[in-house]
């Protein structure tokens, strides 16, 4: 069994890796010399693969080798990825993509957010498609460290055939049947890790922080019931798990964004040395317009989004938090 990755960043990789303990295991990338540096070399950007991966920049020979697709790109080029592979997809295809963020399409304000499966659904012919959800630490998953996952699908079939080829002694995989509220759980945690990290730069202790990721998780639900999830995504491992592991780790690029913009570092500065931009920055902007669309009101985000793209003071995160806004 031949299975595919459709991205070769961290989580990309990370992914991989897992798969390639139990299946062989196809990487597509759309560099040519990325594929070639795989395929020769059997690593890429430091993470060592093994000798039953090999990769592609062939659209057409990925999606006949592979049945089994795991597309893990970001949010910003997820659609036009889809609208790349869609003309060699067919309805026989799984597809579980591990994206944790929000597409923006369309022309009317009130429903131009979409999930990554349902930008599936838009641009392909594909309807067994599942997700991947947390904690999902890329750099933890590729030391080999034990961990679980979430797959979040309506159907059996798919969470059976992520389940097969993902398990291991080291990674366990669960399963949900509310797929939609564990993509919107796993887009919004990287908002309040984001969060987190600033407190922490601001040399902030344990005790303001888990106030403020508990009111984050209350935010998060509150944003997500606006949406279309259930409250219980936000209480398992998907939602509080994920955020615990976004919101505490330096391992993660979201939080370690916010921890350098609470020590000063300027947002620009930031961005010119990363190399891949946190998902939580346009996660932040998406949920920002729909809460004006909606004239709804979330003082986490709003804040937020105010210290990263109007030059507020980092002070008002805390002044929300303790209640003096």
């Amino acid at each position: 069994m031949q299975v595919g990755v459709i991205g070769t960043g961290s989580f990309g990789m990370a992914i991989t890796r897992l798969l390639s303990i139990n299946v062989d295991v196809l990487l597509y990338s759309r560099k040519p010399e990325a594929a070639q540096q795989i395929n020769r070399e059997h690593q890429y950007k430091g993470v060592q693969l093994s000798e039953n991966v090999r990769a592609s920049n062939d659209i057409q020979a990925f999606t006949e080798a592979c049945t089994l697709i795991f597309p893990i790109v970001s949010s910003g080029g997820f659609r036009d990825a889809m609208r790349s592979f869609s003309p060699h997809l067919r309805p026989y295809h799984i597809l579980i993509h591990g994206t944790k963020g929000f597409d923006v399409y369309g022309d009317n304000p009130n429903n131009r957010v979409h999930s990554m499966s349902e930008v599936i659904q838009q641009e392909t012919n594909v309807a067994r498609i599942g997700c991947l959800a947390g904690p999902n630490l890329a750099a933890e998953i590729i030391e080999g460290q034990p961990t679980a996952t979430v797959i979040g699908s309506p159907f059996n079939e798919v969470i059976a055939a992520g389940k097969k080829v993902l398990s291991s002694n080291n990674f366990h995989v669960l399963s949900s049947y509310d797929m939609r509220g564990a993509e919107i759980a796993g887009a919004l945690k990287n908002i309040v890790a984001i969060g987190s990290g600033i407190l922490k730069g601001m040399g902030l202790g344990k005790n303001i922080q888990a106030v403020y990721i508990n009111q984050g998780l209350k935010e998060m639900m509150q944003f997500g019931q606006t949406v279309g999830a259930k409250n219980e995504i936000f209480l398992e491992v998907a939602g509080i798990g994920d955020l615990i592991a976004t919101t505490t780790s330096s391992k993660s690029r979201n939080y370690t964004f916010g921890f350098r913009l609470g020590q000063g570092e300027s947002y620009e500065s930031i961005l010119t040395d990363t190399e891949e931009v946190p998902e939580g920055i346009r996660t932040l902007q998406i949920c920002q317009e729909l809460a004006e669309v909606r004239n709804l009101n979330f003082p986490l985000i709003q804040t937020l989004y105010g210290i990263l793209f109007q030059q507020s003071e980092k002070r008002e995160l805390i002044d929300v938090i303790l209640g003096k806004n």
